[in-house]
């Protein structure tokens, strides 16, 4: 039997100046109120866990429960200071989980002390110290009440490890591939999924300062130290390590605190063609526009799958040519190794600290905006924005029209009956915004965009469907018309009244058929109303 582990340093917890945060990629051996809380903080049914105590000998079993778990007598409110650990049908107190995470922490750092570690080896030593101390634990737990199952040691083993790497409590739900948003509010804890009604889950934190503190650690574990929830800034974005994105707020009555997931992230347009999101015809027709160098704007309204689709986009672009992806928080992953598609340099906005320098500005913060500059230094054949949401769409309609010929981006944009004015409405609002009237909008707009796809969603979960997305039309913006407006076609649109499709059909030739054939070897037999039917039904629960 090992011995427990030492006392943490500097005495009560709180008081010794640790933070909590995690140190060249495992957690610092002293606890915190902020690191104890990735495991304290889970509840069983709604009731707390009990307050932080100075963790117990990490080995030693809690006592042998006086009637099974689950039986009649087994009400929540008799371990309102236990917690229930994922997968794991059994209680368990969550000290005993501190305790071993306390020490599996401890050991690392010993073993890392003078190494050149990666990541993937700290992990990977980590799951082995883990295993092995959850098995001497096991072993005495067996003695006083039951021998654990093969499945429950690794539930055990996992809420340690994620405690440890990974986003604590909420991790198995996003291990979960067909979870797609986590929403928090305070205590309510509301998961949507692709393909079944969203759910309201068991509350996860004991406190709402414990959800705050949850967002801080995995802010600085992002790598972005400087995004922290506090009176000075009220609401930050950021990315967890699995790549999903964060919003967290205290505006609201409560902490919010919203993940979306990237269920999907490594797609081309083949994958999305077989998703059901392109036709045969679209898939082909979008990747000759990109191999051409048209500029493409991917618009509709949130979730519709924008940011996918032009991830894809980008994959197709030649391996041959340097891009530049410019966004608020990391989401298209071009750059990643090993990734198909072009050598990407990607560049990401900074928050502030929240404090002004004299002239009012906030202080390190740098926008999408103030990236274009560089951007545009760095010899790159595009440039990708992943959303335009302000004043950025200036510097990049500008540099569309500039020459940049291939470049993308997204844009936000409700779905109305005239889509086409939907799009041209919410790109002018913007440029005005940014201090352009609205006829040197229009002229930015014509001179800097070609195509114009828009994506939409047809939500059927809480119907007993899933979440249908497809591009519903593709537009060609082609030059200034009457009154100055940018004149735009309809190359794809949906085929409703004649034929009940609410999806992209071919409608009419684009300007730019010639150049498709010559430098995107495209097949024109594909330009034909014949040749874009979709190959699988949509298959709505309640038809349009």
């Amino acid at each position: 039997m090992a011995s427990s582990p030492p006392p943490p340093r500097g005495g009560h917890p709180g008081q010794n100046g640790n933070n909590g945060y995690y140190h060249n990629g495992y957690e610092e051996q002293v606890p915190s109120p902020l690191t104890a809380m990735l495991t304290d903080g889970i509840t069983h049914n709604g009731q707390p866990a009990p307050p932080y105590q100075q963790p117990a000998p990490a080995y030693s079993a809690p006592p042998a429960p006086t009637q099974a778990p689950g039986t009649a007598a087994s009400r929540p409110e008799d371990f309102e200071h236990l917690a229930e650990v994922p997968g794991l049908p059994g209680l368990l107190d969550t000290s005993v989980l501190a305790s071993i995470k306390q020490e599996a922490s401890r050991l690392l750092s010993e073993q890392a002390k003078d190494r050149m570690w990666s990541q993937a080896d700290r992990e990977q030593q980590a799951r082995a110290i883990v295993r092995r101390l959850v098995a001497d634990w096991a072993a005495g737990y067996a003695e006083t009440a039951r021998p654990l199952s093969r499945e429950e040691e690794e539930a055990v083993r996992a809420a340690i490890f994620n405690g440890m790497f990974r986003a604590g409590p909420l991790q198995p739900y996003l291990d979960d591939d067909s979870v797609e948003d986590i929403l928090l509010d305070g205590d309510k804890v509301v998961v949507e999924y692709h393909d079944k009604p969203r759910a309201e889950m068991p509350k996860l934190f004991t406190s709402q300062q414990a959800l705050k503190d949850w967002v801080n650690i995995m802010a600085a574990k992002s790598g972005h130290g400087e995004r922290q929830l506090s009176p000075a800034t009220p609401s930050v974005g950021f990315r967890l390590p699995d790549g999903s994105r964060v919003t967290a707020t205290t505006l609201t009555t409560q902490p919010a605190v919203a993940i979306r997931r990237h269920r999907i992230r490594n797609l081309t347009l083949a994958d999305l063609h077989r998703l059901g999101t392109l036709s045969e015809s679209i898939m082909h027709f979008l990747r000759a526009s990109v191999e051409s160098g048209r500029n493409i704007l991917v618009a509709g309204e949130m979730g519709a799958g924008k940011t996918s689709l032009v991830r894809s986009l980008g994959r197709s672009i030649p391996a041959s040519e340097r891009i530049v992806t410019l966004e608020s928080d990391r989401e298209l992953y071009l750059d990643d190794e090993g990734a198909d598609g072009p050598y990407t340099l990607a560049m990401e906005a900074r928050q502030s600290n929240g404090e002004r320098d004299d002239s009012g500005r906030l202080i390190g913060e740098v926008s999408i905006a103030d990236m274009f500059p560089t951007a545009l230094r760095l010899n790159a054949t595009r440039i990708i924005v992943g959303e335009v949401r302000s004043v950025e769409i200036k510097p990049m309609l500008q540099a569309m029209a500039a020459g940049g010929s291939g470049s993308m981006c997204t844009i936000h944009v409700r779905r109305t009956g005239n889509i086409k004015e939907g799009v041209i409405g919410r790109l002018v609002q913007l440029c005005t915004e940014a201090g352009l009237s609205e006829a040197a909008a229009y002229r930015l707009i014509a001179a800097g965009v070609d195509l114009v796809v828009y994506i939409e969603m047809i939500d059927e979960t809480a119907i007993g469907g899933v979440k249908h997305r497809f591009v519903s039309h593709i537009f060609e913006v082609v030059d200034t018309g009457e009154g100055g407006r940018p004149d735009v076609t309809k190359l794809f649109q949906p085929k409703l009244a004649e034929m009940g499709e609410p999806r992209a059909m071919f409608h009419s030739q684009p300007s730019f058929a010639d150049d498709l054939t010559r430098r995107g070897r495209f097949d024109r037999d594909w330009l034909q109303l014949s040749n874009s039917y979709w190959s699988k039904p949509l298959n709505l629960v309640l038809p349009l």
